[in-house]
């Protein structure tokens, strides 16, 4: 089961592995005129189609099933506005009737809802409603394209049958979309196995009217022996898209914070957090959507006591890297309940997990605590337990020192931006991964985990004109 958001992202997978949308779209509507030709021979249809690509599916299904059926198309729109859809009105066969709503729609032995797909919330406007409402009040069989129009709000169609594909999903049921036919319209593994430009579909783009803070605030708590690391953090989470960034770090690493005027630190502890210092960072953190825990902390017993109590204290979203890996070993509960986000590499996992870091393994122990594990590596792996994705972007000279910082910043953007933790998590390794590859491209060997904070801009700017 998947959610609407997720076709989005398999499409746009699919077509940079190689199958365009048209492919899809075309096997979409052969799939759909497939089982109405099984189900109801020589019949009368009439295919409602909206103006996207749900639509131009239904466009395909009439052209198939004008080959052994009486066939009517009805624009609900009067017209179809992507360009797959008016592509696929080109190829109508001229016996395929083409008529535009408000029409009679009596007369037909079966109906197809191509109006309106995935994603759809609150209510269902007109001409949409009168037209549900009227297909739920007649006799005839519907046959629903991908879901039910409407699914998810006030109103929506009840069909005999939907045809899905590639997955069933989320929020259908046989008592709202009638017999679930499950298609598979040539969607590849690798799209749903792997990371891939599909996940920037989900990056919550700003809203033109939002103001200062509205877009996220992170909280980096870090600084002891490494006073870089929370900085790179920081300065990622910024890079990424985050409005604001705090910092509750050591003496020197505010002094190192303090050649960017863009963050704001405060040295909360001369050389390492204890717990007398968590009131300071508690009131901080009220101030931020999320927080990013560990980077430069250091060892010390003291403050790997403070690392627990402070995980355990935290209501929000938060990344736990580096140290703080280390410190809740022996206190893994501590993350129980949490929105969070673990980022070890191999070795850290297996002092955390006391386990090898094997694919089942990892998966496991995101399962037990209901946290996500993004574990670092040549390939990083990335699961909440459940799901499991796989990221393949990156480069050798990632090797470098601080990078596993600014890969935690991005997360924390992410996640400070509203997005659930196993999104954060496999979109922010593929943004890191590809920052890296571009750092690469004008550093070679030579390039510096800063080099990979100064390219993420350049990614989104990439990927995000896509959307």
């Amino acid at each position: 089961m998947i959610t609407f958001a997720e076709v989005h992202v398999l499409d746009r997978n699919a077509e940079h592995l190689g199958v365009p949308t048209e492919r899809l779209m075309e096997n979409a509507g052969r799939r759909v005129a497939e089982v109405v030709a099984h189900r109801y021979p020589d019949a009368r249809v009439l295919i409602l189609v909206g103006p996207g690509n749900n639509g131009g599916d239904g466009i395909v299904a009439a052209r198939y099933l004008a080959h052994t059926h009486r066939v009517d198309v009805c624009l609900v729109r009067g017209e179809v506005r992507t360009p797959l859809a008016r592509v696929n009105m080109e190829r109508l066969p001229p016996e395929v009737g083409v008529l535009r709503y408000p029409i009679p729609l009596e007369g037909y032995d079966v109906y197809v809802d191509a109006m309106l797909g995935v994603g759809l919330s609150g209510t269902l406007r007109e001409p949409y409603r009168e037209i549900v409402r009227w297909l739920n009040s007649c006799d005839a069989p519907v046959v629903s394209v991908d879901v039910p129009t409407g699914l998810g709000t006030d109103v929506h169609v009840r069909p005999a049958v939907t045809v899905t594909f590639h997955d069933v999903k989320v929020g259908m049921s046989p008592e709202n979309s009638g017999e679930i036919v499950v298609a598979d319209i040539g969607i590849p593994e690798e799209a749903e196995r792997f990371t891939g430009p599909g996940e920037f579909v989900l990056y919550p783009v700003p809203r033109e009217s939002s103001h200062k803070g509205e877009n996220g605030r992170v909280l980096v708590v870090g600084g002891g022996p490494y006073h870089g690391a929370p900085v790179l953090a920081a300065l990622s989470a910024l890079r990424t898209g985050a409005d604001l960034a705090f910092l509750a770090v050591s003496a020197s690493a505010h002094m190192c914070a303090l050649r960017y005027p863009d963050l704001i630190s405060r040295p909360v502890w001369e050389t390492r957090m204890t717990r007398e210092h968590l009131d300071i960072i508690m009131e901080m953190a009220r101030s931020a959507d999320a927080a990013v825990v560990g980077p430069g902390l250091g060892r010390d017993p003291k403050t790997m006591e403070a690392v627990v109590e402070l995980v355990s204290s935290l209501e929000i979203p938060m990344v736990i890297d580096a140290d703080a890996i280390k410190a809740l070993a022996e206190h893994r509960d501590a993350l129980r309940g949490k929105k969070a986000v673990i980022t070890p590499h191999a070795r850290e996992f297996q002092v955390f997990a006391g386990m090898e870091a094997t694919e089942e393994n990892v998966v496991k122990i995101a399962s037990d605590l209901g946290i996500t594990v993004l574990l670092k590596g040549h390939i990083d792996l990335i699961t909440d337990g459940i799901r499991v994705k796989i990221n393949r972007t990156g480069c050798a000279a990632m090797t470098v020192g601080g990078t596993g910082d600014v890969l935690s910043g991005i997360v924390g953007a992410l996640l400070s931006k509203g997005m659930e933790p196993f999104d954060a998590a496999r979109l922010g390794a593929y943004i890191s991964g590809l920052a890296g590859e571009k750092a690469y491209g004008k550093k070679s060997y030579g390039m510096c985990a800063s080099d990979v904070v100064e390219n993420i801009g350049e990614v989104l700017k990439e990927h995000l004109s896509l959307q």
